[in-house]
């Protein structure tokens, strides 16, 4: 793998161009966690970072240490990462954009075959498609093509040649094919209280008025979606997860919310379950 050239320069000048950067060591990988954050001391889940519960200034927690702001960008906490890094990363979904990383040469024969013409990157061992627009990230979605986008990062490889185009549903479907994983929201009465305590729930409306706006703050996150998820989960088992009125279809709603913003089922399984105990119940 060739080192990029002034990393901490090229960081800044795509920084300006509204793409979220990080500094990669040797192996294209994000700099370890600060001994703060070590074993998320910090109270933040692995791939979180501030603004939400961890409040750390260094390049913590992978993609979600990636910034546009250059005094993150030259501050003294990222100086000795820039000094040992050999590339830079960035997040596509951050950016607004999708990767579509072909790693030979069979799935670029695909990719020409199925996809529509975009940006092309070329890599070490095959190409970067890039397209406008984000999704949820997954890897292996055929044999030698990972889609990184949402809650992912990329190695900067220049510009590319050709013009970008919108991100296909040829792309988008190859993220959301049924998988054991995906169908967990339909059974998740084992994520529900018992039904003990007092119902504080006047009309059924008060309820569905409170998962319906849970929804919508989940979906109108601009940023920290993970810590948006894991505090509207909270939010909403505070005031109704002792009296036993949430149902599947509820939590069904409230997860379908947060994968649509990039969180994975794993992801939405955790929260729910790290919000009932930091609840007691």
């Amino acid at each position: 793998m060739s080192a990029t050239p002034h990393p901490q320069h090229t960081a800044l000048t795509l920084a300006a161009s509204g793409v979220p950067v990080l500094p990669l060591r040797r192996g294209k990988v994000p700099f370890g966690n600060c001994q703060a954050c070590a074993h998320n001391a910090c109270s933040g889940r692995p791939n979180m970072r501030a603004p939400g519960p961890c409040r750390c200034s260094a390049p913590c927690h992978a993609w979600a240490a990636a910034t546009t702001e250059p005094a993150v960008i030259v501050s003294p906490a990222w100086a000795a990462a820039w000094r040992q890094a050999v590339c830079v990363g960035y997040h596509p979904g951050g950016a607004g954009l999708t990767v579509v990383d072909l790693d030979d040469a069979d799935a670029i024969t695909w990719a020409r075959a199925t996809l529509p013409a975009t940006r092309i990157v070329p890599t070490t061992r095959g190409e970067h498609w890039i397209y406008r627009g984000a999704m949820a990230s997954r890897n292996a979605v055929r044999p030698g093509v990972d889609i990184k986008s949402a809650m992912s990062y990329a190695r900067w490889l220049g510009p590319g040649t050709g013009t970008m185009t919108a991100l296909p549903d040829a792309v988008r479907r190859l993220a959301v094919k049924p998988s054991p994983a995906r169908r967990a929201p339909q059974t998740l009465s084992g994520l529900l209280t018992s039904g003990q305590g007092e119902c504080p729930h006047r009309t059924p409306a008060f309820l569905e008025r409170g998962v319906a706006m849970a929804e919508q703050r989940i979906t109108e996150a601009p940023s920290a979606v993970h810590a948006t998820v894991y505090r509207t989960f909270l939010a909403v088992l505070s005031r109704h997860g002792r009296c036993g009125c949430l149902t599947d279809d509820h939590v069904t709603r409230l997860f379908t919310a947060a994968q649509a913003k990039g969180e994975t089922p794993r992801h939405c399984t955790d929260a729910w379950t790290n919000a009932r105990t930091a609840l007691g119940l």
